[in-house]
């Protein structure tokens, strides 16, 4: 008796954890809710996800809103595109508001855009909601050198056919900088971007900044101006500044010149006046050799000296009349 009651608990045991591997494995409910939403999915299928290492609910859903949206999509095509690792609930929601919107979009592209990295879904609300992206602070110069700081707000639609390979914001924002640097750098004063902001815009807007990138670009506001620094009379200043220090560098060139000619002129002096002196100390050698041999007489030495003391004393005379009319000036 006690053998087969521990046989039917065993049985029992057994049935009930086959029903929940059973349950747990098999998607029974999710099945159910299909087929209550029309939607035509087998076990098999269901079971051949749990193998392929699908997540069935990601697939039945998203299905599920396709039939009800009235769009064609086939579960195969939906789990190809999850195991490429795309994101399948964004493509038919994508796909459902463009169908709302009117909008011409294939599953191929839906989920080509998907898979290039873009929220498809996104590019689908702002082709129907335009986006208003606003640039950073924009400097720029006129030509009489006051600077503007611009900010600019450009309201863009995206391109879906451009969705695949089209630039994104960034570069829409570094070309409408572009155009605004571009345009101010054109003017020939600041006032007139102050009167006429509308110019910049016109400008801008004419020059076809959207081309390849993912979006249309619909307008560009100026949204603020601001005066800056006067660029020109700062250039100017230091250019003088420049100029001022290159002329000082050249005079003190001048003046480091000259000293060296004064000094080269010294030397020069002085070695004149060395070969002076040495030429002086010879000249008692020759007088004394001169007597010896009988070429100079004694009475012409004394002639010679007594000239020699009346110009030492006419320079005497000179110097003290000198002294004298300097000091009655002083």
């Amino acid at each position: 008796m006690e053998g087969s009651i521990v046989l039917i608990s065993a049985i029992a045991i057994g049935i009930v954890l086959f029903l929940w591997l059973f349950f747990t494995f098999v998607p029974v409910g999710l099945w159910i809710s299909a087929v209550a939403a029309n939607v035509k999915v087998r076990i098999s299928t269901l079971i051949g996800m749990r193998f392929r290492r699908v997540v069935p609910v990601k697939i039945v859903l998203p299905q599920i809103k396709a039939v009800k949206a009235g769009l064609d999509l086939s579960i195969d095509k939906l789990e190809g595109h999850y195991l490429a690792g795309g994101n399948v609930d964004r493509v038919v929601n994508a796909l459902i508001a463009a169908q709302r919107a009117s909008i011409e979009l294939e599953f191929k592209r839906a989920t080509a855009i998907d898979l290039a990295g873009r929220d498809v879904l996104e590019a689908v609300q702002m082709s129907v909601n335009p986006k208003v992206i606003e640039t950073p602070a924009i400097s720029a110069i006129a030509k009489n050198g006051i600077e503007l700081v611009v900010r600019a707000k450009v309201t863009v639609r995206a391109n879906i056919d451009r969705l695949i390979g089209g630039a994104g914001e960034l570069t829409v924002i570094a070309r409408v900088g572009e155009g605004i640097v571009s345009t101010i750098g054109a003017s020939e004063s600041h006032e007139d971007v102050l009167e006429h902001p509308n110019k910049i815009s016109q400008i801008v807007l004419n020059k076809g900044l959207e081309a390849g990138t993912a979006f249309e670009i619909l307008s560009i506001d100026i949204a603020d101006i601001d005066v800056g620094r006067n660029i020109g009379a700062q250039l100017q200043t230091d250019q003088a500044e420049a100029d001022k220090r290159i002329a000082q560098a050249k005079a003190e060139e001048r003046r480091a010149m000259a000293v060296a000619i004064e000094q080269e002129n010294r030397a020069a002096v002085q070695e004149m006046r060395a070969k002076v002196i040495e030429a002086e100390a010879e000249v008692p050698k020759a007088m004394a050799s001169a007597l010896r041999e009988g070429k100079l007489g004694v009475m012409d030495y004394y002639n010679m000296m007594n000239v020699v003391s009346d110009t030492q004393m006419r320079q005497s005379i000179a110097g003290a009349d000198e002294q004298k009319q300097a000091d009655s000036e002083s």
